[in-house]
């Protein structure tokens, strides 16, 4: 049988904004002017891709613009963002940075590296096939040694409790500072 792929939507608009987010996020308190930004940038994004009600859960906005952002902290985010928008069939758009800054481009390339080895790795792993009646076998004995440590576990709780409920309360240690036993 041939296996059905699921189709990923086509792009039906694909263009390149700088978004002006100062006048939204300067309307709010500091400690709101990240998240003020972020909507300020959806906002602009539903209004110039034409979304219907301009719905901004239809936006979804890329984790490097997002960082983007809130770079230096939620207080002072940028005055404006160069952004990338494309408009798929189904009505979602993806906002994306244009310019990725170098740091975070050498972050994304160690870590395709780190993931191609991984993927070298488990390719080149032989499998070995084990026979199918060992592992029941083992998980029965594993079962009966778990069970054997739960009752284990509670009779000790339960000598620790009835020794806690024979010490005597009365006992109590008084200490005295120094200073006051002149």
């Amino acid at each position: 049988m041939a296996k059905i792929k699921p189709q990923e939507p086509k792009v039906e608009l694909e263009r390149e904004y700088i978004v002006p987010l100062r006048r939204g996020w300067l309307k709010v308190p500091k400690h709101k002017r990240g998240n003020k930004a972020i909507k300020t940038l959806k906002e602009f994004i539903a209004k110039h891709m034409k979304i219907y009600d301009r719905d901004l859960r239809k936006i979804k906005v890329d984790n490097l613009v997002n960082n983007e952002i809130r770079f230096r902290g939620m207080e002072k985010p940028p005055a404006k963002i160069k952004v990338s928008v494309k408009k798929y069939d189904n009505d979602i758009v993806r906002v994306e940075l244009v310019d990725i800054p170098t740091h975070v481009k050498f972050a994304k390339l160690r870590e395709e590296k780190k993931q191609a080895k991984l993927d070298k790795k488990l390719k080149s792993k032989p499998k070995i096939e084990k026979p199918l009646e060992a592992p029941q076998e083992e998980s029965e004995e594993s079962k009966e040694k778990e069970q054997a440590s739960k009752e284990e576990n509670l009779k000790i709780a339960k000598n620790q409790a009835k020794e806690l409920k024979h010490t005597s309360k009365d006992k109590k240690v008084i200490i005295q500072r120094k200073a006051l036993a002149k």
